[in-house]
């Protein structure tokens, strides 16, 4: 899939959430998710001894108290958006079942490409 200019800035933008609200352990990855239309969804992960919620979902769940339940691609950085984190195997069959046409940007910050959700292994 071709990497667009709105994936460049979906990155920027869950880049500036990491930085601004990756601080302490209990926050570490963050991820932003845009619609067809535009809108732009951001959330950062809670980790907790007793497991916790990943960034993807909850940037799903923010989407949802919007009235936005069809995301069109996602992104997730870690390290304080240092590097580019793809979802963990649990996201990626929530968000398969959810929004299984979703395009999802991975890669190094220097080489990014654009995946199909249902092409990434697990």
């Amino acid at each position: 899939m071709e990497l667009r200019d709105t994936d460049r800035a979906l990155v920027q933008a869950a880049t500036a959430v990491a930085k601004l609200r990756c601080r302490s352990q209990h926050h570490t990855v963050a991820s932003a998710a845009r619609t067809a239309d535009g809108r732009v969804f951001t959330g950062v992960n809670v980790h907790h001894v007793s497991e916790g919620s990943c960034a993807e979902l909850v940037v799903v769940g923010t989407a949802a108290t919007q009235g936005v339940t069809d995301l069109e691609t996602i992104v997730t950085v870690a390290d304080r958006g240092r590097e580019i984190s793809e979802p963990c195997g649990v996201c990626r069959r929530v968000l398969r079942d959810y929004l299984p046409s979703l395009r999802v940007v991975v890669g190094d910050l220097d080489a990014l490409r654009v995946v199909s959700i249902g092409d990434l292994p697990g």
